[in-house]
């Protein structure tokens, strides 16, 4: 079976052969670990930023940047392809693993989650464990890794200190933003798994998102990102599913259109819950617009919509 880990490392041994090109600052722990800084220290831009997308979707997936009119907004817009959607979205690219050692925190997603089971009923359901020695974790933090957090890392994934390697992102930085912007499939999809749908059903999938400018105000730039999402993203999946019937009611309540404060920006959204993303409707972790394609019988269905409005009303 494809290894998550061994693919995302490809795309990282990009990165390590040319820092200075990606903007990005790499260092080697006590105990061997190598650490790829993106945005803690430095400030990485689109090139890094598509990187990360790659690297999170553990080497399953490409990610591209053009331009759209959002209602004559011109934005840069991030397009994402993965032909192995259950495995380079839930299995790697969600965010499902907090890493806590004393002082360091962070949010890690990517693919040395498949080597860890981090969370476990993930990679039950979709029936997949990565066996490699090396492993790669993306680290959403603001600050740089301990070498206790790395002896962490590699004890939970069974690998050697010196195997593993973490990539640092920020929420404050372009690479970040576009990073962010490039989950636009993997929140699809999370949201269709919560509704039931089982994600193995899914063959492939693709998805756009417009990247928003960093914000001084790391509240604004987070909030910007997420409507990104919610109110400029959308995603295509095409399935194999036998009920059509039930394809149509899952894809009625997949679009961030749900969302009981649809029409806020995120901003307003996490600003009257205190930042507390925990108190979120889980309505909120969903993109504008859904469409899907049910190869056993070639009907294509489209549920939500793109709302130019909301992106401008994020930026001004």
């Amino acid at each position: 079976m494809v290894s998550v880990n061994k693919e995302a490392l490809k795309v990282v041994d990009q990165l390590l052969a040319d820092p200075e090109y990606f903007n990005v600052k790499v260092e080697k722990l006590p105990c061997g670990a190598t650490v790829i800084d993106t945005g803690v220290e430095v400030s990485g831009g689109y090139l890094a930023g598509l990187k990360l997308i790659e690297i999170a979707m553990g080497g399953l997936g490409a990610a591209t940047l053009t331009f759209m009119d959002y209602g004559g907004l011109m934005l840069p817009t991030v397009v994402v392809t993965t032909d192995y959607p259950a495995i380079s979205l839930l299995g790697s690219q969600l965010a499902g693993w907090t890493v806590k050692v004393g002082a360091f925190h962070g949010f890690g997603s990517g693919p040395a989650r498949a080597l860890a089971l981090k969370p476990k009923k993930v990679f039950e359901k979709i029936r997949y464990k990565d066996q490699y020695d090396s492993a790669v974790l993306l680290l959403e933090t603001e600050m740089k890794p301990t070498n206790d957090a790395a002896l962490e890392v590699g004890k939970m994934c069974g690998v050697k200190p010196e195997n593993v390697y973490l990539v640092l992102t920020t929420s404050n930085t372009l690479a970040g933003s576009v990073q962010v912007s490039g989950r636009v499939v993997e929140t699809g999809l999370y949201r269709l798994d919560f509704l039931g749908f089982d994600p193995l059903k899914a063959v492939y999938a693709t998805g756009f998102a417009p990247v928003m400018p960093p914000h001084p105000d790391p509240n604004v730039s987070v909030s910007r990102e997420e409507d990104a999402l919610i109110y400029g993203g959308s995603s295509q999946y095409i399935v194999d599913f036998e009920d059509e019937e039930k394809l149509k009611e899952l894809l009625l309540k997949a679009p961030a259109t749900t969302w009981s404060d649809y029409g806020r920006t995120s901003y307003e959204a996490l600003k009257a819950v205190g930042f507390d993303w925990s108190k979120l409707d889980p309505s909120f972790f969903a993109i504008g617009s859904v469409t899907i394609v049910n190869r056993r019988t070639g009907k294509v269905m489209t549920s939500g919509k793109i709302s130019p409005e909301m992106i401008r009303k994020s930026l001004t």
